[in-house]
């Protein structure tokens, strides 16, 4: 049989942000590329249309889709493009396709019968990880079976509803006390389908210019449970792993094929959580192999040790990513955010002491908002000279996060303004009202930061090195546009203090 994979630009969502969204967020459909591997080991033929890295419109990319005949249609849905998703199936519709439309992804495991329900354009709906679950549907499909006995897969049946189990790849991860063992359950599926996407596309912001990048993920999950994320409803506090010498391999199969990609990223929720027994393996590896890679990674600044990063700069990372969200001790408490606040200059000092960029990101609009913690967190960051680069967004509370329970239920001080999930974006939007904080408060806010991060000088090198010439220069841009445009709100309506630092 043959799929075809569609995977729709998004980034014309955002607007003035759209530019920036696009330099660094155009990144490898890696959960599609993995899925489509797994299609060709089963004897299938996969097709995989990035929309996003081609920067071509919803009309042409489905006009590309339809001109490969495939026997079924596939997408993949995060809840703020779901509705990008569902427009371009009911392109499909209207184009006259009768072939099976199939769609999975967080947003389907999480919503689960009502997205069936709400869009009848899609005909059969994965929930759960789907590694295991589409390679035997498109085997019972193709052999007209009973689609009832495939775990994992919802779809209407004589007019009932079936809804299978959810799929989980199986783990083998025992924890007593701190000793943790692993078996490698992700070693058994193929490399994702590089082959199949335009690699050339993927470029990314590094110290040393945009360079050729690709995406690697070593391990899945995360152990705990911030309420902004759907830990419960998508499983992932469940840890699936990889071998250092898997990961090693890709690595060096990417080499092969794609020499001129030079950056890896990888996107595991906390790269150092078994720094010894997992990603000190893999950079030992690099190092004796004599690979020449740079990565970068995101992790938790407790989880952070200067001879292990020491350790990783050798191997070749140049960039380290910590989730920082909010400075207010009572906030992080309601978040269930378990790292202690000291922890982050002292990692970013760590960091920076073997030339690793350290990177945070932020978040406004959390339970317990007010004027005054978000200035608090303004001053941190507009003084933490070890901070090369900070994210600010707005927070959204995604539908299966306890975050959305609150906005639902109206406790907490959050009040929900809109359940129209295309408005459930991070920047330039917000669907909440916190304490006395309005929508339009967060978004002028969040400006103001924007504004207040990179005025300061010593982080426009890393910034030029990230975005480039013309992107560089657009950024100034912009940050010379907002603060005209705050000064002027300050004098119709005071938003919030400028201290002077």
């Amino acid at each position: 049989m043959k799929v075809a994979f569609l995977y729709p630009r998004w980034t014309g969502e955002y607007g003035l942000f759209g530019h920036f969204a696009r330099r660094n967020s155009t990144w490898m459909p890696q959960n599609i590329a993995l899925l489509a591997a797994i299609v060709e080991r089963h004897g299938h033929t996969a097709f995989i249309i990035d929309g996003q890295a081609e920067n071509i419109g919803r009309e042409e990319m489905v006009n590309k889709a339809l001109a490969l005949k495939p026997d079924i249609f596939a997408f993949s849905c995060y809840s703020p493009f779901a509705h990008i998703n569902i427009d371009a199936a009911n392109d499909l519709k209207n184009a006259g396709v009768r072939e099976p439309i199939i769609v999975g992804g967080p947003h389907i495991t999480i919503l689960k019968e009502k997205f069936l329900i709400d869009n009848p354009q899609f005909q059969y709906f994965f929930i759960g990880e789907a590694e295991q679950s589409l390679p035997k549907f498109l085997d019972a499909y193709q052999k007209d079976s009973d689609l009832s006995q495939v775990d994992g897969v919802i779809f209407k049946k004589d007019g009932e509803i079936v809804i299978g189990k959810p799929q989980w790849i199986p783990t083998a991860i025992k924890i007593t006390g701190k000793t943790y063992g692993q078996e490698y359950a992700l070693d058994k599926y193929p490399f994702p389908a590089r082959h199949l996407l335009p690699m050339k596309k993927y470029r990314l912001g590094t110290n040393d210019g945009r360079t050729h990048f690709t995406t690697v993920h070593t391990m899945r999950g995360c152990p705990w449970h911030c309420i902004f994320c759907a830990s419960d409803v998508l499983n992932t506090t469940r840890m699936a792993m990889r071998s250092a010498r898997s990961i090693v391999d890709e690595i060096k199969k990417i080499q092969e094929d794609f020499p001129y990609i030079t950056h890896i990223f990888f996107s595991d929720d906390v790269l150092t959580l078994w720094a010894d027994s997992h990603i000190l393996k893999i950079c030992d590896l690099i190092v004796k192999e004599n690979i020449k890679i740079t990565f970068e990674g995101s992790t938790r600044a407790n989880l952070v040790e200067e001879e292990m990063i020491a350790r990783m700069a050798e191997a070749g990372l140049v960039r380290l990513s910590f989730g920082l969200e909010t400075v207010n001790t009572q906030m992080r408490d309601t978040m269930r955010k378990q790292v202690k606040l000291e922890d982050y200059p002292r990692a970013c000092k760590i960091c920076e002491n073997n030339n690793v960029e350290a990177m945070t990101s932020v978040m406004i609009g959390l339970p317990g908002e007010t004027l005054d913690t978000i200035e608090e967190l303004s001053n941190f960051l507009a003084n933490a000279r070890e901070v090369k680069q900070a994210n600010c967004s707005i927070a959204v509370p995604y539908p299966g996060t306890e975050f959305n329970d609150m906005a639902v239920a109206g406790t907490h001080g959050v009040e929900l303004l809109s359940k129209d999930f295309s408005k459930y974006l991070r920047y330039g939007k917000a669907v909440t009202k916190v304490g006395e904080l309005t929508s339009e408060d967060l978004i002028k806010l969040q400006n103001k930061m924007f504004v207040r991060i990179y005025s300061k000088h010593w982080r426009w090198k890393p910034m030029y090195n990230k975005h480039g010439v013309v992107g560089f220069a657009l950024l100034m841009l912009r940050v010379l546009r907002l603060w005209k445009q705050l000064l002027f709100d300050q004098k119709v309506k005071p938003v919030m203090t400028h201290p002077k630092n």
